[in-house]
């Protein structure tokens, strides 16, 4: 049994939609951190991007993309979508959910897809032409302190979920991310560190550079933000 949950105004959005298939030639696999579970698809919604939930570690093995069922409301697919209209009620820099997909294979078990706004010009903090200039960063630093004062734990904090489209940064991806009501360091520590170990495989700079960046981040993370912003 599939259960469709769509956003206002996407009310005709059926599972057809959640197929690259059924796209064709109008869906185009994401090559970065894609891996080979994502498509920009060029819909009568807009640019949209379908991602299909897929397991990764050693249970990737037994099953890629099925989860055990313990209700439509713990579905992954489902939250993410609640999640991301949550964070945009707060005007934090996200992409806007337009549905999500829960599809019941027997009683236990479940496969999950979403659908979501692609954000126009955004390329992934890697691929920015200007991946070495210390403002970016600054500006990626605040846009994390931002979320983490918010309260939002990102569990998959790296580099390719790190858009830029022209001076906006924005953050995706937020499967498995939940609200954090403790106000310590520790969880937030936990998604700096993930995100330093992404920018040394990641970003194309020598380790010198990398430290001058990283050191640029920080600033920006640990500046006070401005009235506007706060």
């Amino acid at each position: 049994m599939v259960s469709v949950l769509c956003a206002a105004g996407c009310e005709d959005v059926n599972e057809q939609w959640f197929s690259p298939g059924y796209w064709g030639e109008k869906a185009e696999p994401v090559s970065a951190g894609g891996r080979g579970s994502a498509w920009f698809v060029n819909s009568p919604k807009g640019p949209l991007v379908l991602r299909h939930y897929r397991r990764g570690g050693l249970i990737a093995r037994l099953t890629e993309r099925r989860y055990l069922f313990t209700g439509y409301g713990r579905a992954r697919s489902f939250a993410e979508f609640r999640l991301l209209s949550e964070l945009r009620s707060l005007g934090l820099p996200v992409p806007r959910p337009i549905a999500a997909l829960v599809d019941r294979q027997g009683v236990f078990s479940y496969e999950a897809a979403i659908l979501i706004e692609r954000i126009e010009g955004a390329v992934p903090l890697p691929e920015h032409p200007e991946v070495t200039d210390k403002a970016l960063w600054y500006r990626v630093g605040q846009t994390i302190a931002g979320f983490h004062r918010s309260g939002l734990d990102h569990v998959d904090l790296n580099c390719d979920n790190i858009l830029v489209s022209d001076a906006r940064v924005f953050l995706i991806d937020f499967d498995r991310c939940r609200w954090r009501l403790d106000s310590s360091a520790r969880w937030k520590e936990k998604n700096l560190q993930r995100l330093r170990r992404s920018v040394e495989k990641r970003v194309p700079q020598e380790a010198a550079g990398k430290k001058k960046l990283w050191h640029e981040l920080l600033a920006g993370y640990e500046a006070q933000p401005s009235r506007k912003d706060a």
